[in-house]
C-alpha cells in the first residue's frame, strides 16, 4: 500500500495521536472518533433451522466414508411445505433421477453399499469417527487392487474394521465383530486374509492393557483393582509372559488376579466369558502371573 493511501495516524483536528479502542479510533488529546467499524469480521454461523440449536455455516465436512466425500446435495423431505399433489409427485421424480445419477459405476454402487455396512458396524462397536474412516479407506485400496472379485462385500466391510483395530490397537476380538457384521467367520477372514496378504497391513499383537477398561466395566470392578491390573500387565512385558497368549485372555488374568482377596472376587469363567476364552486359557496365564 502507498503511503497516499496508507491510514492517518495523527487527529484531523488536533494533530493527536490516535489509538483503537475497541471497535472505534479515537483521538487520546480532544477525544475526536476518527472511525467506527462495528463489522462483525468472524464466520456467520447460524442455525439453518432457525431455532437454537447446533450452529454451522456450510454443509456438512468432507468425509471419506462416503464415496462421493459427502460433497453431492440432496433432497430433502421438507413435511412443512404445503406442496400440490402434482408438486409432490414432481420432487419425488426428481429425487429419484437424482439418487440415480449419484451412483454412476458399479464400483461406486459397491462403495456405497461397503460404506454403509463399515458405518453401522463401526456405530455397533462403539468406534471413533477415525476408525471409521480408516475402515473405508482400507476398503477402497482393497477394491483398487481388484481384491473383491469373487468375494462378499459384507465380509470385507468386516474385515476392514477388524483390520483397522488391530493396525490401530483398538481392543476388539474378531468375535465382538463377528455378532454384528452380515459376514460369516469363513468369509471375513477370507477377505482378512486377503487385505494381510496383498497390502502388507502393520498388524501386530494388541497391548492388553487396552482390554482393561471394558473388562472392568463388564465385571463392575472398581478403579483400584483396574490400576492394579495394569501394573500386572507391565510385569507380564517385563517378565516376557505376554507372547504367545491371547491378550484379551491375559488382560482377564491380570483382572482375576488383581481382584483376588479384595470383596470383588469373581471365577475364573466369568473373567473367561468377559474376555471370550476358555477356563484353561485364563487359567494358564492365571498361573503364570501368580508364580
Amino acid at each position: 500500500m502507498s503511503k497516499a493511501h496508507a491510514p492517518s495516524r495523527t487527529c484531523p483536528e488536533c494533530d493527536g495521536r490516535l489509538s483503537i479502542d475497541g471497535d472505534e479510533t479515537i483521538c487520546g488529546d480532544c477525544g475526536l472518533v476518527v472511525s467506527e467499524d462495528r463489522i462483525d469480521r468472524g464466520p456467520e454461523w447460524r442455525s439453518f433451522a432457525d431455532d437454537n440449536g447446533q450452529k454451522e455455516r456450510t454443509g456438512a465436512p468432507l468425509t471419506r466414508s462416503r464415496h462421493d466425500r459427502g460433497l453431492t446435495t440432496e433432497i430433502g423431505r421438507d413435511t412443512n411445505l404445503r406442496m400440490t399433489g402434482r408438486k409432490r409427485r414432481q420432487v419425488a421424480r426428481m429425487r429419484k433421477h437424482h439418487e440415480r445419477a449419484r451412483i454412476g459405476s458399479k464400483t461406486e454402487r459397491n462403495q456405497v453399499y461397503a460404506f454403509t455396512e463399515i458405518r453401522r458396524l463401526v456405530s455397533s462397536l462403539d468406534l471413533s469417527k477415525n476408525v471409521r474412516d480408516r475402515s473405508c479407506v482400507l476398503f477402497e485400496s482393497a477394491q483398487s487392487e481388484d481384491l473383491l472379485q469373487g468375494r462378499s462385500l459384507e465380509g470385507f466391510a468386516a474385515a476392514a474394521v477388524y483390520a483397522t483395530c488391530r493396525t490401530a490397537s483398538v481392543s476388539r476380538t474378531l468375535d465382538e465383530v463377528l455378532d454384528v457384521a452380515r459376514a460369516t467367520r469363513s468369509e471375513l477372514k477370507t477377505a482378512y486374509d486377503a487385505l494381510n496378504r496383498e497390502l502388507g497391513l502393520p498388524t501386530g499383537p494388541i497391548d492388553p492393557a487396552e482390554y482393561l477398561p471394558r473388562f472392568a466395566s463388564r465385571l463392575d470392578l472398581p478403579t483400584e483393582i483396574e490400576r492394579e491390573a495394569a501394573e500386572l500387565v507391565e510385569k507380564g512385558h517385563d517378565e516376557n509372559l505376554i507372547s504367545g497368549r491371547n491378550p484379551g485372555g491375559f488382560a482377564a488374568a491380570c483382572l482375576y488376579l488383581a481382584a483376588r482377596g479384595t470383596r470383588h472376587r469373581m471365577t475364573q469363567a466369568e473373567a473367561a466369558e468377559v474376555a471370550d476364552v476358555t477356563s484353561v486359557t485364563l487359567r494358564s496365564a492365571y498361573q503364570d502371573l501368580r508364580d
